[in-house]
């Protein structure tokens, strides 16, 4: 999949494509498969207050952060969605997602269905996918083969996952992750697809149009 899927440099800037869904539907694993078949595809880089672990870079892995520089870079509105998880704090730098855009490249972020509420209050233009398992019952039976999960942790996944499919109606697509190729296949034509909507190509009309009087 490359960029210039229209043909015309009315896609000269890329899109924030952001993707989330209940915990065990396998966003991980569909945005590992992703990486592999899309290499023009930027993966989003989180900052993080965790320290580094052996063999993580720096603007790689994460954007390492001291606590008083998260702290600042809230304050200054500069993440597009935030968190704190076990004592640390994560979030998604706003510029890291503007100047992968505005460069002409496509950047996708894995997040949790509330985070990508945040970024849909502060980046509306993005696309939201919402990933959705074959089944409930699918959906139970890939948490419990973790082998990691109580019976009560799943019963509490599950009640949240049951809330957070009720707002699918604030994403513009549902892909079935059916079989983990097949929905990459359906991502990418979504990125396609949002590369030649119509608007995209308005200015460079009117550019033609006034050129021609």
């Amino acid at each position: 999949m490359t960029n210039n899927t229209c043909g015309v440099a009315a896609c000269e800037r890329g899109s924030l494509i952001v993707l989330s869904g209940p915990s065990g539907v396998g966003k991980g694993t569909v945005c590992a498969a992703l990486r592999r078949r899309s290499k023009e595809l930027v993966y989003s880089v989180s900052a993080t207050t965790r320290a580094p672990r052996a063999g993580e870079t720096d603007g790689v892995n994460y954007f390492f952060k001291t606590k008083e520089q998260f702290q600042a870079m809230i304050e200054r509105g500069e993440l597009l969605e935030w968190a704190e998880y076990v004592g640390n704090f994560y979030g998604t730098p706003m510029s890291f997602v503007k100047s992968t855009i505005d460069s002409g490249r496509d950047i996708i972020l894995e997040i949790e269905v509330q985070g990508a509420l945040q970024v849909q209050r502060n980046f509306p233009d993005a696309v939201f996918i919402f990933l959705l398992p074959p089944s409930l019952h699918e959906l139970r039976n890939r948490i419990v083969t973790r082998g990691t999960e109580t019976e009560e942790t799943i019963r509490s996944r599950m009640s949240v996952a049951l809330e957070e499919i009720g707002l699918l109606e604030h994403y513009d697509y549902a892909i079935v992750n059916d079989e983990v190729e097949a929905a990459c296949g359906r991502i990418e034509a979504i990125v396609t697809a949002e590369r030649c909507r119509r608007e995209r190509y308005i200015p460079r009309i009117k550019q033609w149009l006034e050129e021609v009087r």
